[in-house]
């Protein structure tokens, strides 16, 4: 055991100061500009990001509960003037001001800095030391929690002390918390605290005492609610908090900003299920405190929309708890909700306007994420109905309707959908709401209504009449170049650009389609040069395109058609990450002599594939190497495979064959879900056969699967060389027996002299 007191460390000369360091604070300072604060700040400020068309970057921003008497109403994100204040310093450019602290302090945390990062200390030894350091913060933990050094040197404490130091700390700070928490380097101090109690929740017998802590930060943070949600700082904290209550982690992949993997799952429609599955509950809540804190949010005329939204994210798939707040964000009575009629028409025109605020769109789309049934439902009749296009034209609301059509609960939703928009199609795109347009594909494909018309308005809107489909899949790849054009009749491939990202995924969910959907762009797609389709294929986006033609439900002579002009550049493509996919997607899709030729392609540059990050990893899953060793081996094995994917696929699907024909958009659902196991299924097909095919004995590291005639010679050699073996090993220990015995005869004749 180890205890390191105060009085333990040896003390250092206090550090001279002159008068003229002595200033008010930073927003006293009217010379002070934020920008000049800023920059004298140690922590960088977190940065408002540009929402741009596909990107959902979920920013904290202040908006008002939907309110005629209180709207947009903003609050100084700066510490409350109230609190008392005393003396501060200027420290050095580039420090923070803060309030002075005695030397005798700042040498204390500096030596336990230093031995925290030495690593001498143990695993058993750190939580006693961190706990007594804690122990020195009594009464003066908003001045620690305020220094941008000492700062750091709190958080490393509170990660490594026990629960009740733990604990004991945030008691300690409850009546300042909220000054604690609007500060710069104060809200990660108590962030980090309150993200080490979900560590200490693995073990129950910290329950009440956590729960204790946690309701006395709860009663600080309701006394000023204001402050603390619509602070930039304290938003983070009180977040963190909302998931500790309710037991999730703060690192939950669906709690996370808005970007455009996410966006591609938006797109996939798994709607509030996939809410539910994308939080990882990893303790026991507190649900009556997490209730407490967001109906006391509720009360209040102004809220911070990050805040909301993880409040909401929590509370998906519990219906009761989401039908009672979401009309409260919406501006809807209570009373109203109660007798089933969430959305009151005198509040319409007043969400409609809401949704086009920059932040407020940002909560909508969680709204439809996470609402029921009947909520969206009438959501959608009361509010979206007949404003589709005026809303999807819009810079901020057409991120809203993208997320209500990817939510979309029935065909005659999706009707009405296409009734408003199916004609502005192209005005959509030429505006720059290509997101719109994708929803409505991927849509369409999980409903399995209007694929054939959405399809021929895509077409339209990208080529004339008159035009040959040829150029509809390249306009599309290079959307934003071909749609800037003046002149569009006469647009040409636009090399060495980088392809466009939304165009990339419209093309994507169109190759889903059935393919008699889909004609016109299975032809452009196979027209395309092979220049061109070199460059797609080495291009992150068009890369995506071709492996999704290439796992559609085209014929294999389509298929074939494509995969022949690239043909002499498979060696060239494997070198790309990009191409390494294309190229695994085109050895499945062909026949043995196409694998073949694909194989011996990449062992022409293997010594240059191998340096590569996917290189060892695309030759592998290729047999490359047995191939290299032996060719007619190799073939056999590639023929088994194929025929027994045939056997299995004619077996289990009612579909024909896939090397004949194929498709993959069965209106069963149990054929939904027979075809989503199918790549599982042949993977382990793969494995099955690689076990049974064995390879030739080359270098000694592949061996050679015993026979059956070969075990049994073994058996019977063995037999054989038990008895020599039993005889030179009794000739060995007679030997060690002797050995032992002359020795000790020499010893003891030694002994006698």
């Amino acid at each position: 055991m180890v205890s390191v007191g105060l009085r333990a460390l040896p003390r250092r000369r206090p550090k001279q100061r002159s008068a003229a360091e002595d200033i008010l604070l930073p927003w006293q300072d009217s010379t002070l500009d934020k920008h000049q604060l800023g920059k004298r700040m140690g922590r960088k400020a977190t940065k408002k990001g540009s929402r741009s068309e596909g990107s959902h970057s979920a920013r904290a921003g202040h908006v008002s509960m939907p309110n005629k008497d209180i709207k947009d109403q903003k609050f100084p994100d700066k510490q409350d003037s109230s609190f008392p204040q005393t003396s501060f310093v200027r420290y050095p450019i580039g420090e923070t001001c803060r309030k002075q602290l005695d030397p005798e302090t700042v040498k204390y945390f500096s030596e336990i800095t230093n031995l925290l990062e030495s690593g001498e200390v143990d695993l058993e030894e750190r939580p006693v030391i961190c706990g007594n350091a804690l122990e020195e913060t009594r009464g003066k933990e908003v001045e620690l929690a305020f220094d941008h050094i000492i700062s750091h040197t709190l958080q490393k404490l509170l990660e490594g002390c026990d629960a009740h130091h733990l604990c004991g700390f945030l008691q300690s700070c409850a009546s300042n918390f909220a000054r604690i928490a609007t500060d710069r380097c104060g809200s990660h101090v108590v962030e980090t605290a309150i993200k080490s109690l979900a560590m200490h929740l693995q073990d129950s017998s910290y329950f009440s005492l956590i729960e204790e802590t946690l309701t006395s930060i709860c009663k600080a943070i309701v006394a000023k609610p204001v402050e603390v949600m619509c602070d930039r700082y304290a938003s983070h904290v009180l977040r963190s908090l909302l998931c500790l209550c309710q037991g999730v982690s703060s690192d939950s992949e669906f709690l996370a900003a808005r970007s455009s993997s996410v966006f591609i799952k938006k797109l996939n429609a798994k709607g509030r299920k996939g809410a539910v599955e994308g939080l990882q509950y990893d303790h026991e809540g507190f649900p009556d405190l997490f209730k407490f804190l967001v109906t006391e949010m509720l009360k209040n005329g102004e809220s911070n929309i990050a805040v909301l939204q993880t409040a909401l994210k929590l509370l998906a798939g519990q219906d009761q708890d989401v039908l009672s707040i979401i009309p409260v964000m919406l501006g809807c009575k209570v009373e109203s909700s109660d007798k089933g009629n969430f959305i009151q028409s005198t509040e319409v025109q007043n969400i409609r306007d809401l949704v086009k605020e920059n932040s407020f769109s940002h909560l909508m789309e969680v709204i439809l994420e996470v609402a029921p049934k009947i909520l969206y439902d009438e959501i959608f009749e009361e509010v979206f109905s007949g404003s589709l296009f005026e809303l999807a034209s819009h810079l901020s609301a057409n991120f809203v309707v993208q997320a209500l059509i990817s939510q979309a609960k029935s065909q005659s939703q999706m009707d009405k959908i296409w009734e408003e928009l199916h004609p502005k199609f192209k005005d959509l795109l030429e505006a720059g709401r290509s997101g719109v347009i994708a929803s409505m594909i991927a849509a369409s494909n999980r409903l399995h209504t209007h694929e054939q018309k959405c399809s021929e308005a895509l077409a339209a809107a990208v080529s004339s009449t008159n035009e040959s489909p040829k150029s509809i899949v390249p306009r599309i790849l290079f959307l934003e170049s071909y749609l800037f054009r003046v002149d569009k009749s006469n647009w040409c491939w636009a090399s060495n650009c980088r392809m466009h990202v939304m165009g990339s995924l419209i093309l994507q969910w169109i190759f889903k389609y059935p393919s008699e959907c889909i004609q016109p762009f299975i032809s452009s797609i196979t027209s395309m040069e092979s220049a061109h389709l070199l460059e797609t294929a080495t291009d992150s986006c068009g890369s995506r395109v071709l492996e999704a033609f290439l796992s559609s439900n085209a014929s294999d002579k389509q298929k074939h058609k494509l995969i022949a002009k690239l043909k002499n550049h498979f060696g060239e493509l494997s070198i790309h990450p990009s191409g390494s996919f294309t190229i695994e997607k085109c050895f499945n899709v062909g026949d043995v002599s196409l694998r073949e030729a694909i194989v011996s392609e990449l062992l022409s540059v293997q010594k240059e594939l191998s340096k590569t990050k996917q290189g060892p990893l695309l030759l592998r899953n290729l047999d490359a190497e047995v191939y290299e060793r032996s060719p007619d081996q190799w073939r056999s094995r590639q023929k088994s495979k194929l025929s027994v994917y045939k056997d299995f696929l004619a077996e289990f699907s009612e579909e024909p064959c896939p090397f004949m024909k194929k498709s993959f958009l069965p209106d069963n659902p149990k054929k939904v879900t027979q075809q989503s196991n199918l790549k599982k299924m042949r993977e382990e097909i793969d494995a099955s056969l690689t076990s049974f095919v064995a390879p030739e004995s080359g270098k000694g590291k592949n061996k050679r699967v015993d026979s059956a005639s070969s075990k049994k010679e073994r058996k019977r050699n063995k037999g054989n060389n038990d008895s020599s073996a039993r005889d030179k090993v009794d000739a060995g220990n007679e030997k060690k027996r002797r050995r032992k015995g002359d020795s000790a005869n020499s010893s003891q004749k030694k002994l006698k002299t």
